[in-house]
């Protein structure tokens, strides 16, 4: 039973997966600026928390979060719009991304390996 139960949803994930037609370039590029502003939120929290907020790095650090968070929401929320990311990565990135990009930064790879293994099996 458990197991036809989980049969629909796979073959419903499936079917999602076809109506994404994002191209894998466009999918590891905004993968690697989303790791990319990982490191700069990581540094911001340590410049700030830890190092006793010196004065301007952690201005240029927090800057550079702010702007790179907005850019990777308005990107994604286009991907999102047309229908080249899923929903659930547009609002790990634009909802959560700003209080912790590792959000974001984890649904890109866990979207990667869904379009290999969807492409290895055949789905898409």
């Amino acid at each position: 039973m458990t197991e036809t139960a989980t049969r629909p949803a796979a073959s419903a994930t499936a079917a999602q997966r076809e109506t994404i037609r994002g191209s894998p370039a466009a999918l590891r590029t905004l993968k690697w600026i989303s790791f990319f502003h990982s490191c700069i939120y990581l540094s911001l929290l340590l410049c700030a928390f830890a190092l006793g907020k010196p004065q301007p790095e952690t201005f240029v650090l927090g800057l550079s979060h702010g702007l790179l968070w907005i850019f990777m929401s308005i990107v994604c929320l286009a991907g999102v719009r047309a229908r080249m990311l899923p929903l659930r990565l547009g609002v790990a990135v634009a909802v959560l991304g700003g209080v912790g990009p590792f959000f974001g930064s984890y649904e890109f790879v866990r979207e990667q390996r869904l379009r290999a293994r969807a492409a290895r099996r055949g789905d898409c």
